[in-house]
């Protein structure tokens, strides 16, 4: 009955089809097959996934699926040349980060961690609300973890903007599902904007607490130590990542993979978990191992970032539904559109998918 009232949610909010999410790696390099419409039911059809069960997939944190899965193209907006100049004059770029809505075993107060669960309605309701948000900020590429929460969370959020653009994702898991996901419309790729899922945005694995109640888990174990496994910087649960394990991975990819979209004035959108959002956040705002240990992220609440001459100025805080620095910069986004892939720059974007 749950998935039903998702399922109708979904597929009235969705303005037009969104693409297939790629087939998933799990953590022991395994590949495990996940058609899913965004959303949990869109336009294609609804995976079979059961609710609440790992299906073997380490999704949270660690090693879950593939590498980082690629995309298919840019954001080609319709703009004028003067809208263009000016936004390359301010050499600003925008970059919103976004925790991912309630799934479901945050309702139910469970470890997630790895554990590919999807959203539950209020998650649905949270990811609209958070596109809202962000509808007049433009988004030249998106980057989510390979779990389907994130993932339904930026395709929920995309629905609102107001350029409508289709978020797709390029099949990267072998030549022949590149080759099939191909988009050979020109036009078809200008109302397309590019989706990589990459598992080392994942939540960090929590390993044997994934699936315990939190509540019963510090009965069992005692608060003292069970606060230690969530708040530490650099103790692990039992068979699971720490946060600093969670940081490497998350803060090595941004650099690498992330940052150099900025630098050449594209504008990103990061649809992630608690722990690999704080993780980058610590890098950008320089924060202490201390410091980011009492960092708190609210679920489907959008924080902004603008990067200028190679420096990050938060202009949203991590909580506070009220929080007005999202909007900060907005009605300057909304007087310039988006910035436009060149082919070259199309081309350069599917070679580095590839």
């Amino acid at each position: 009955m749950y998935l039903n009232v998702i399922h109708r949610m979904v597929a009235t909010t969705f303005h037009h089809a969104i693409g297939t999410i790629h087939a998933q790696r799990c953590c022991n390099g395994s590949d495990s097959q996940r058609l899913i419409s965004k959303g949990g039911t869109v336009g294609i059809r609804l995976s079979e996934r059961r609710i609440g069960c790992s299906s073997g997939l380490k999704s949270g944190a660690i090693h879950a699926s593939t590498s980082h899965t690629s995309v298919v193209d840019p954001v080609l907006l319709p703009s004028n040349n003067n809208n263009n100049d000016s936004r390359k004059k301010s050499n600003e770029t925008a970059l919103i980060l976004i925790r991912h809505g309630e799934s479901l075993w945050n309702e139910k107060n469970l470890f997630t961690g790895c554990v590919d669960v999807p959203l539950t309605k209020k998650g649905v309701e949270e990811a609209i609300e958070a596109g809202k948000r962000i509808s007049s900020i433009p988004i030249d590429m998106i980057y989510t973890s390979s779990l389907i929460r994130a993932q339904m969370t930026a395709m929920l959020a995309m629905t609102q903007h107001r350029r409508k653009k289709v978020p797709i994702i390029m099949h990267n898991e072998s030549e022949q599902a590149k080759a099939w996901g191909q988009i050979f419309s020109e036009e078809t790729k200008k109302q397309s904007i590019p989706v990589i899922t990459a598992w080392q945005l994942n939540e960090r694995m929590y390993g044997e607490l994934q699936g315990l109640n939190k509540q019963e888990t510090a009965d069992r174990y005692g608060k003292e130590q069970v606060h230690e496994w969530r708040r530490s910087y650099d103790i692990p649960p039992p068979n699971g990542e720490s946060l600093e394990m969670c940081a490497q991975r998350a803060v090595a990819y941004f650099k690498e993979h992330i940052e150099p979209q900025l630098l050449t004035g594209r504008n990103v959108m990061i649809a992630a978990h608690g722990n690999s959002l704080r993780s980058i956040i610590m890098y950008l705002d320089k924060l202490t191992s201390q410091e980011v240990i009492s960092l708190e992220l609210s679920t489907g609440i959008p924080m902004l970032y603008i990067f200028k001459e190679g420096k990050f100025i938060r202009r949203g805080s991590p909580v506070g539904p009220s929080e007005a620095g999202v909007y900060a910069y907005t009605r300057l986004w909304v007087k310039a559109d988006c910035h436009i892939f060149s082919n070259a720059e199309f081309g350069s974007v599917q070679a580095e998918v590839g």
